[in-house]
């Protein structure tokens, strides 16, 4: 016989006064936990644009001319879209797995956890390191190879060229790997039962600076090379 949930039995349901207990918490003395996710975040940043760099270096340009807002054309509300969305989505697939580890870890006040779940954390450490790798380079790749395409369109090196995009990169890549680095931290520790105030902590610092770094992007880093 099939017995249907209810929505008083769902773990974000459930969870919720313990969310909002947890940010309370957070927002009586948020310095520390800013300062530990912001270094994470910033180490993520970091590798990243190393990564990018090596490969622009050692990328073969294509020698196809494309098109670049503020470059080869104006730049247009569309093309800010365009970035905020990217941005967006790959913001959204982070802040997604802090979610998961929550509904992973969730246990009730009085209860211990299950064998399962007590299996499913470091499985879930290692399948969340393992993707966050995989799209590190992945996005290394595909960033690295956009790099040197404009790098050789502009006629300069790949060095010069990221460092005349970190104006909008740098805030770019902090903010949609911030729910990267609360995840991991709170994995570390554990609490899987903060996961959720997480969520919502990182992904509200992290909206205003991806529409900030998109705006950037479409009409300021273009200023740069004209």
């Amino acid at each position: 016989m099939h017995y249907p949930m209810k929505a008083d039995q769902l773990a974000l349901v459930q969870g919720w006064p313990h969310t909002r207990a947890t940010l309370r918490r957070w927002n009586a003395a948020p310095w520390r936990l800013l300062a530990a996710w912001s270094l994470g975040s910033l180490l993520v940043t970091g590798l990243l644009l190393a990564a990018t760099w090596f490969v622009a270096a050692n990328a073969l340009p294509d020698a196809t001319r494309h098109s670049y807002p503020g470059l080869t054309r104006p730049a247009t509300l569309a093309d800010f879209g365009f970035v905020a969305r990217r941005n967006f989505t790959v913001l959204a697939l982070h802040a997604l797995a802090c979610v998961a580890g929550f509904l992973a870890g969730w246990v009730r006040p009085g209860e211990q956890a299950t064998r399962a779940q007590r299996y499913a954390a470091p499985l879930a450490i290692i399948f969340v390191t393992a993707a966050t790798l995989f799209s590190l380079m992945a996005q290394a790749n595909a960033l690295g190879h956009g790099a040197a395409d404009l790098a050789w369109t502009l006629g300069i090196e790949p060095h010069t060229l990221l460092l005349r995009l970190l104006p909008h990169a740098l805030p770019e890549l902090f903010a949609v790997f911030l729910p990267l680095a609360a995840w991991s931290i709170a994995s570390r520790r554990g609490a899987w039962d903060e996961l959720l105030a997480a969520t919502i902590a990182t992904t509200a610092i992290a909206g205003p600076l991806v529409l900030l770094a998109a705006a950037i992007e479409t009409w300021v880093t273009p200023l740069y090379f004209l």
